[in-house]
């Protein structure tokens, strides 16, 4: 898969601060990646440069194997964290003129405003004024401007701020469909579970520097601390119990052993010596009682995030 957007080694510096230090990424077409940071970590500074309001200090960002340019303006849809509609104009004439600011004729902005408003239940708010709709309609709108001239590249800030859980369902489902359809789009956010289930790749940067970089997957991997949950039932439960004594096969060890039910079920975690075969202790453990369920316990992005910032 080749790259939509290549940023090369760009700096960006705002008298004694260092926003930007040297930073190089790759964003695959066609695919959703996830750009993380704490808050100042330089995020921000980095949208504002894919959308040309600055320019870095050094380096240099390529997009559709061209140097970024006032071209590319209308082949990128942006929808910033900080929100805002014209309160006194009507939803649907506001929408068509946003949409013609990104090269959207007249007609085929209507056509395809009004299929986008059908599709998010809004369409009876066509002719209301934006101050009478609630922030979630808002938002709504804001979603379907930025992406209703088709662009390549939608650049998307805490898009599920302020929505219900529903909502979040219905733009998740939509983001994923623009990428299936050929968009590439990168998601900054502060929420880890829609990193893991909307990103393919993260960039992870602090105080202007790349941290971490790479699939979700393999990041998740390469941070895995080998360990493991198993649920027995008709176990001898007392000999799982920390002070039990228990003795694992060489290289295993207890951390937890919890009891849903005395005379059922064990839910016991277990860490293991990266060397080590987990078929050895499946083995072991079946010796002991029946294993309803076994799982690789694999760190949370959220845990990752946090860890990889505070060391």
């Amino acid at each position: 898969m080749s790259n939509l957007i290549e940023i090369k080694n760009v700096s960006k510096t705002y008298g004694n601060y260092k926003a930007l230090d040297n930073i190089s990424i790759n964003v695959p077409r066609q695919s959703i990646y996830g750009l993380l940071g704490p808050n100042g970590a330089g995020k921000t500074t980095l949208i504002r440069m894919l959308n040309q309001i600055t320019a870095p200090d050094e380096g240099s960002i390529i997009f559709n194997g061209e140097t970024l340019n006032r071209s590319h303006i209308t082949q990128i849809g942006y929808l910033p964290e900080e929100r805002g509609l014209y309160k006194s104009m009507k939803v649907g004439e506001q929408a068509i003129y946003l949409a013609q600011l990104k090269g959207v004729s007249q007609k085929d902005a209507e056509k395809r405003l009004k299929s986008w408003f059908n599709k998010f239940d809004i369409l009876n708010w066509w002719d209301r004024k934006v101050e009478e709709l609630s922030k979630g309609m808002q938002q709504k709108i804001q979603f379907i401007v930025t992406v209703i001239h088709n662009p390549q590249l939608l650049i998307f800030d805490e898009p599920f701020s302020g929505f219900d859980p529903i909502n979040v369902n219905l733009l998740k489902k939509e983001i994923l469909e623009l990428r299936d359809k050929g968009a590439t789009i990168i998601f900054s956010t502060h929420n880890m579970a829609s990193v893991e289930e909307l990103c393919d790749n993260i960039m992870l940067i602090n105080k202007g520097k790349k941290i971490l970089e790479g699939s979700v997957y393999q990041i998740k991997q390469d941070n895995k601390e080998n360990k493991f949950e198993v649920v027995l039932r008709n176990s001898e439960i007392q000999e799982f119990r920390n002070s039990g004594g228990c003795v694992l096969p060489e290289g295993f060890s207890i951390i937890s052993a919890d009891d849903k039910d005395v005379n059922s079920e064990t839910t016991l975690v277990i860490s293991a010596d990266k060397e080590i075969n987990p078929n050895v202790l499946i083995n072991y453990l079946s010796e002991k009682g029946t294993i309803i369920s076994y799982r690789e316990l694999l760190p949370s992005m959220n845990d990752i995030f946090i860890n990889k910032v505070n060391s």
